[in-house]
């Protein structure tokens, strides 16, 4: 049989696993400052959690999880007619933020209000697979329930803003607001058809505004309609301007206005923000503030960090009236984009997390090495010993340059008598003797 994984998965070796880490280890690191708290759900829920939270194509995207053979075989001899509902009960999470809303509220009694919350675990869709896009990836959430106030949107961009800057990713963040959206509809009377136009208005680079017009009319959008989107289409300049051509279009519309206030403070308090009225955003929970994140390098087109602020997700759940907002990380996107742009080598990280290889002519050096080794790990140094034995100190080297491994210290005769290692650095290939309690201030620094 010929070994393979499914479409839209991915294997990570030692040395990918690495960089990997890197990322998550620096994303939990902000997080950990600015108060978030570590929690997990289960990889699976039940439909009924998930079904309806995403939309159409969210529901259509969902991995449902086949009922075991006995609950089946037991449906088959009660009923002629089976339902989907009978075979499926549950399914693998779509993202974090729905679970987090079911944890919220089932462990309502024992969390503290605000609720800042962060979570670092795969998620699925039955996608199709494509650069940037997997059916298998990790999503790195930060949230905050329980308060309604636009601070939290400032501190969650500068989180990104943090976190994007120590991983060496030069980025744009865009932002919009649902409830500018909602105005812009109520404005020119065309309140089912608002993600229709918006959809066409982001092709704008691409087709131009003649394209878009089009596109619009293909849309079911009238003459009347179209000439009140004209200035959408002109929609360039500083966030100043933006928000001139959106006051004239929205006029005193009741969600317009709130929603131009609320991107003004976010706007006026980060300073770091673009605002980009083509943000919609598929997932049908976001009310308010809505963000987007682009590298402003490489190839990669797609977003990379998003998320919005979501009134009533609790809901539904039995905790009514509990805002929340929160920002995804696309980890494997961020993965993608850093190997494309060589930033995990241009911040210097090591293929390997071992810093010191032993290696030994004989046995009695091995035992000698083994002494070695527990003394250096006590001090904190990642440090391997060569296992074999074996008088070719060549493929020893060959093991650690294999492995990435910076530095070699060499044990024979002479070491194990003076008690002055022998330590290689295997980049400049420069040698050098020292003590041990020098080799460990060296690997230290």
């Amino acid at each position: 049989m010929k070994p393979t994984i499914p479409s839209g998965t991915r294997d990570f070796s030692p040395k990918e696993m690495v960089k990997r880490n890197f990322i998550l280890d620096t994303i939990k690191k902000v997080f950990v400052k600015y108060g978030y708290e570590q929690i997990e759900t289960p990889a699976m829920e039940n439909l009924t959690t998930l079904e309806g939270k995403y939309g159409e194509e969210g529901d259509r995207l969902l991995y449902r999880i086949l009922n075991s053979g006995p609950i089946v075989e037991g449906i088959r001899g009660q009923k002629t007619e089976v339902s989907l509902s009978d075979l499926t009960e549950k399914g693998l999470r779509y993202d974090l933020t729905v679970p987090f809303a079911r944890y919220t509220v089932m462990h309502r009694n024992d969390i503290t209000f605000p609720f800042k919350r962060f979570q670092i675990q795969p998620v699925w869709r039955a996608d199709r697979p494509q650069k940037g896009r997997y059916r298998e990836f990790f999503q790195c959430d930060a949230d905050v329930i329980g308060s309604d106030s636009l601070m939290n949107e400032v501190e969650l961009v500068q989180i990104v803003g943090e976190a994007y800057a120590l991983l060496g990713i030069k980025v744009v963040i865009k932002v919009n607001n649902r409830k500018i959206l909602s105005g812009i509809a109520d404005a020119i009377g065309e309140k089912d058809k608002i993600v229709d136009i918006t959809t066409a208005i982001d092709k704008i680079d691409k087709i131009g505004i003649d394209g878009v017009n089009k596109e619009l009319i293909t849309k079911g959008i009238g003459e009347t309609t179209l000439k009140k989107i004209q200035p959408l289409l002109e929609f360039k300049g500083t966030n100043t301007k933006k928000l001139d051509i959106l006051e004239n279009l929205i006029g005193n519309t009741t969600d317009g206005k709130q929603g131009l206030d609320e991107i003004k403070f976010l706007l006026n308090t980060t300073q770091n923000c673009e605002l980009d009225i083509t943000l919609a955003r598929g997932l049908n929970y976001y009310t308010g503030t809505i963000i987007e994140v682009k590298a402003t390098e490489g190839t990669f087109t797609s977003s990379i960090c998003g998320g919005g602020r979501y009134d009533d997700l609790t809901g539904v759940f039995g905790l009514p009236n509990t805002s929340g907002v929160g920002v995804s990380f696309g980890i494997d996107r961020i993965y993608d984009v850093m190997n494309e742009l060589n930033l995990f080598e241009k911040l210097g990280l090591k293929s390997s997390l071992t810093k010191v290889l032993l290696t030994h002519f004989g046995e009695k050096e091995r035992e000698y090495c083994l002494k070695l080794a527990s003394e250096l790990r006590k001090n904190d140094i990642n440090t391997e010993l060569y296992p074999d034995l074996t008088k070719k100190i060549a493929k020893q080297f060959d093991y650690a340059n294999s492995k990435g491994i910076p530095y070699v210290i060499v044990i024979g005769g002479d070491e194990m008598s003076s008690g002055e290692l022998t330590i290689k650095d295997m980049s400049s290939g420069t040698q050098e003797k020292m003590k041990i309690n020098q080799v460990i201030d060296k690997l230290k620094k």
